[in-house]
């Protein structure tokens, strides 16, 4: 019997954790019931479990076969934990009970598939060597990899190469995606505060407007991508927040502007940085006020190991058929911080369909529920990357 077989026999079970997951969602550092629930699972499953690694992280730890210890023997495999604030707009049984917040973004799925392969693997000990199962805090702009990271994560837990997974909208159910090098974009958040000199609206003759300032900035900024970044390398520049003032006859002393930067390499990520500070402090200096940027990357991009990726797209195509693997598909503009973990130590990415029917609808939406069809084939894909890559 194949692992998707025997993981189908528990369907019902993964089905269960992830539902149960979903309907007590925790934002990120606050996943103290998801971790207690990750625990005991592992527990049960007679996996060696580790808490509070990156303050709400878990880690288990399975060693099977005579050279569990030995390097090249390792492999680590990571799933996300936390939830989105957003309220949610489902009606199902098992929708948020924590009003202003849920798993709009699968992470809910992807804590029951890594649980679902860890209890197969626990009882099938059928591989030589050591598995790390990464339950990570705090993906959501948070600092969750890093903090794990910080902890001694690959100090504590040596892993030889690492695999994760993310639900896809529209990607259609029974269907991955594999790409080689770099796959998803890295993310920066800024803030820029401008300072001028308020006055009565009456009088603007007597202010340095902070608004026009800002005005003038946020228009400059949209060149960056169109002059200053190389047409062949992908970025987007975009400002979501523009805040000033409070009343309709006064011209406010200061104002600021908010937004984001996402790139694919982190030496383009740095020239839309030193451009959107360049460009700022210039265009305020010469209309008489002054600016200051908070710039920072949350996210490196993601960049998948050709040879990673090879052997994942291998394990893909194994369960599901060459036709249903994606090869290299289009390179995604959003964001995951499993890019920290994967600077560290080779590994991949991967994709796995969450349906493309009708009603289908993306993440970080208020509708938005993970596909639970789609468990059985994401746990098989963890136990299968463990059983070839540690034969015995």
């Amino acid at each position: 019997m194949s692992a998707l077989e025997r993981i189908r026999e528990f369907h019902s079970l993964i089905t269960a954790w992830r539902q149960d997951i979903h309907a007590h969602p925790e934002i990120g550092f606050m996943e103290e019931r998801t971790a207690d629930l990750v625990a005991r699972q592992l527990a049960e499953s007679g996996i060696e479990v580790h808490r509070k690694v990156g303050r709400t992280g878990v880690v288990g730890v399975l060693r099977s076969g005579a050279r569990a210890d030995t390097p090249g023997r390792r492999l680590g495999l990571r799933a996300d934990m936390d939830a989105l604030p957003i309220a949610e707009a489902n009606g199902f049984a098992h929708r948020s009970r924590h009003e202003g917040r849920m798993h709009a973004c699968g992470h809910d799925g992807h804590t029951a598939m890594l649980l679902g392969a860890a209890r197969y693997l626990a009882q099938a000990r059928s591989f030589d060597g050591t598995v790390n199962f990464i339950f990570q805090p705090a993906e959501e702009g948070l600092g969750g990899a890093l903090a794990m990271l910080e902890d001694g994560l690959f100090d504590r837990f040596p892993c030889d190469a690492i695999f994760g997974m993310h639900n896809r909208p529209k990607l259609a159910l029974g269907k991955f995606a594999v790409r080689s090098g770099a796959a998803m974009a890295g993310g920066a958040f800024f803030d820029i505060d401008v300072v001028g000199v308020g006055s009565h609206g009456a009088r603007p003759e007597a202010a340095v407007d902070p608004v026009m300032v800002a005005v003038q900035i946020a228009s400059a900024l949209q060149t960056i991508v169109s002059r200053n970044v190389r047409p062949v390398d992908t970025a987007v520049l975009s400002i979501t927040q523009i805040h000033a003032g409070d009343a309709y006859n006064v011209i406010p002393q200061t104002a600021r502007l908010s937004g984001t930067a996402r790139a694919f390499s982190n030496e383009v990520m740095r020239l839309i940085g030193d451009n959107i500070e360049r460009t700022a402090e210039g265009i305020a200096q010469a209309m008489g006020a002054r600016a200051s940027v908070d710039f920072r990357v949350n996210f490196a991009p993601v960049v998948n190991d050709a040879e990673q990726a090879q052997f994942a797209a291998q394990v893909c195509a194994e369960l599901v058929g060459e036709t249903n693997v994606v090869r290299d598909p289009s390179l995604i503009m959003a964001s995951e911080d499993f890019s920290y973990m994967l600077e560290k130590i080779p590994g991949c990415y991967l994709n796995i369909g969450n349906g493309d029917g009708e009603g289908a609808c993306e993440v970080h939406n208020p509708s938005y529920d993970f596909n639970d069809a789609a468990l059985p084939l994401g746990a098989a894909f963890f136990a299968r990357a463990v059983e070839r890559r540690l034969a015995p």
